[in-house]
């Protein structure tokens, strides 16, 4: 039997076994790619060369990002910024069909971009516009899938953490193209949904009233200026080179720690601790993962698997489109039992040539990716923004599926967009020079 199907084979059903069983992914990556490797080298060998790919791994410059922004999420979301771009989003959505949907959408795809985490904007925006929602008659199903529908886009629209990974991963793609190629992504998947709840809401006579004055819109686009010049500093200083993304990260947690203490005062100092402790948990938890996937990629390349899948894959059809759209179906059902870091991790090596083979830019390939892995967010088994949208909202998840589909359809349209028309990706990083 041919080496790499031997080693695909053998990563496949421990993987598979493992993750059954409950094993930590972490683990699982670990042990399955050094079991892979053993018809090839001896034990010993296997054992330190998985060490020192370890140690390679995460010895990156770059991935001092994630911890920083982790951090500057986790003191935004506790920050008193939500209820400040909450009131800003009312403004843009005005009196709309289900403006309070709506405002949903706006507020999620703000302060997702400004937390970095899917999961983070779904439980505070459900856990504040809902009540809301409820209040004014709106089916709790049906705000609870607008929730959980565009929660996502946080982590196309910059800063994304997930970006930084796949930076790495790929072999050093630019993360300020990347960041720019994820905002018309973005903010077509944020359309497409409020399409969908507009026609929903006119259906079913949701219609809100209520209106600022001059003097009101003024009053919340002041308060809400300080939390989006955190997006302009920090995503403007990284496109126009003041600061790399790691500094960038670090500004982002300075310039939140003073937003928070000092101006809003909705942070103490004693708060501060309990903070970095579970930042540094988060952190933990990807960086081992990143760790352990150097030796899954060190695996792959030296047994050829990622030569024979897209041996394979080009093998079956020379129609570029039909290729795109099988990946795009691959990564689909990868994105519902698997989280995005890993899932990241460990297809980007695989798909990756696949695609450049096929003339398909590496940022663009990027964005494909991260998108089909945010949808597998909202998506059962594994979904976890789905189900913290679910736990928010009081409604069974059912139900709430049931609501959703409509909105995966949306969804696929853009995605089918994005996978089919580069320049949707390409056209802002073009703009800025990195293309």
């Amino acid at each position: 039997m041919d080496i790499a199907v031997l080693s695909g084979l053998i990563i496949l059903v421990m993987l598979v076994i493992m993750l059954v069983a409950g094993m930590p992914i972490a683990v699982a990556l670990g042990v399955s790619a050094i079991c892979a490797i053993l018809p090839i080298l001896n034990f010993e060998a296997t054992v330190v060369t998985g060490a020192q790919r370890i140690f390679s791994g995460i010895s990156v410059f770059s991935l001092l990002a994630i911890p920083f922004f982790i951090l500057a999420g986790n003191i935004m979301n506790k920050g008193g910024i939500a209820v400040r771009l909450i009131n800003l989003a009312k403004l843009v959505t005005g009196r709309a069909p289900g403006a309070l949907a709506q405002t949903n959408v706006v507020a999620n795809m703000l302060f997702g971009s400004i937390s970095g985490s899917g999961t983070a904007a779904a439980s505070t925006m459900g856990s504040i516009i809902g009540p809301i929602e409820k209040e004014e008659g709106y089916d709790p199903n049906f705000s609870a899938a607008a929730n959980i529908a565009t929660a996502p886009t946080g982590l196309l629209i910059p800063p994304s953490n997930v970006m930084i990974t796949f930076s790495l991963v790929s072999g050093g793609t630019s993360v300020a193209a990347l960041f720019m190629a994820g905002y018309v992504p973005g903010f077509l998947w944020g359309l497409a949904c409020m399409l969908v709840i507009y026609v929903l809401a006119k259906k079913k006579g949701y219609q809100s009233t209520s209106r600022f004055t001059g003097k009101e819109a003024m009053q919340v686009l002041l308060q809400a200026i300080p939390c989006l010049l955190l997006i302009v500093i920090v995503i403007g200083g990284i496109i126009f080179g003041i600061f790399t993304a790691t500094e960038g990260s670090v500004v982002a947690v300075v310039y939140s720690l003073i937003l928070s203490l000092f101006f809003y005062k909705s942070i103490k100092l004693k708060e501060l601790p309990q903070l970095f402790k579970d930042s540094a948990e988060m952190t933990g938890i990807i960086i081992f993962l990143i760790g352990v996937s150097s030796i899954m990629s060190w695996v792959m390349a030296f047994t050829g698997i990622p030569t024979a899948i897209s041996n394979g894959l080009l093998g079956l059809t020379d129609n570029k489109f039909i290729i795109l759209l099988i990946i795009n179906i691959l990564l689909l059902v990868v994105g519902t039992f698997m989280d995005m870091t890993p899932a990241c991790l460990i297809f980007t090596p695989i798909f990756l040539p696949v695609c450049t083979a096929l003339g398909m830019n590496t940022i663009h390939f990027g964005i494909m990716m991260i998108f089909n892995l945010c949808i597998g967010t909202i998506t059962p088994p594994v979904g976890t923004t789905l189900f913290v949208g679910v736990r928010v909202g009081n409604v069974k998840i059912e139900t709430v599926f049931r609501q959703l589909l409509i909105y995966f359809a949306a969804i696929f349209i853009v995605l089918l967009l994005v996978t089919y028309i580069p320049q949707i990706s390409l056209w802002l990083p073009g703009l800025m020079g990195y293309v």
